[in-house]
């Protein structure tokens, strides 16, 4: 199961304490981030790829309002707070939940469940790949293929070629449900940009690709849904 990489913005102690308990449950959550300032949050946030924020409006600093007025990167927004005269400004920025304090795992659950079945429904556009000393972001209909490069994947679009230290698992989890598949140990190919599949090669542009035995189910399955 791929987990959702998830932050919590709350400067409450015991309601972050509570929270985080909350997540830690869910087995398709992981927790990468607790924050109790906005900025520090936003900074995390555009530095690392996320999936979701669990965010409270009143904190020191910058407030989740503020984040989310500022933010640049694509994420679900579950809103966690007491004060009920935020809904509808969490609404017109297009929030996911707001769970107004205190709530019970139970509506925590269900915030989550919601977010999981849009994210399901949602095409991901772009990811974001670490390099040496900075973060891209990859539009996933620009790939072409990505190889191995010993320590490295060298990552080809239409106009550039990026080298990323990222593992081919970790491209993979980032990846999944969009066009870009594995098909060798060496090599992932964007699916939409194939040429021709004989059973054995992939071939985009001039390139040919080999397709291990392992990996022919997952082509043939996504030939199969598309």
């Amino acid at each position: 199961m791929t987990k959702l990489r998830c932050i919590i913005l709350e400067d409450e102690p015991l309601a972050a304490a509570r929270l985080r308990e909350f997540v830690l449950k869910r087995p398709d959550l992981a927790l990468i981030g607790m924050f109790v300032d906005g900025t520090e949050a936003l900074t995390f946030i555009s530095e690392n790829e996320i999936d979701v924020a669990f965010l409270d409006i009143n904190v020191g600093g910058m407030s989740g309002i503020d984040l989310l007025e500022k933010r640049r990167s694509e994420f679900r927004v579950i809103i966690t707070t007491a004060y009920q005269e935020y809904a509808v400004k969490g609404y017109e920025l297009e929030v996911d939940d707001y769970l107004l304090k205190p709530f019970h795992y139970a509506r925590f659950s269900l915030a989550v469940d919601r977010v999981i079945e849009r994210l399901q429904q949602q095409v991901k556009s772009s990811i974001l790949v670490k390099c040496e000393n900075r973060v891209e972001r990859v539009i996933i209909d620009d790939v072409l293929f990505i190889e191995g490069m010993d320590d490295y994947r060298r990552i080809h679009t239409r106009s550039r070629r990026i080298m990323t230290p990222t593992t081919f698992r970790e491209l993979e989890e980032a990846l999944v449900g969009t066009s870009v598949i594995r098909v060798h140990r060496s090599h992932m190919v964007n699916m939409n940009r194939m040429q021709s599949f004989d059973g054995n090669q992939i071939r985009i542009g001039e390139m040919v690709f080999a397709v291990s035995e392992s990996y022919k189910e997952a082509v043939n399955l996504f030939l199969g849904k598309n």
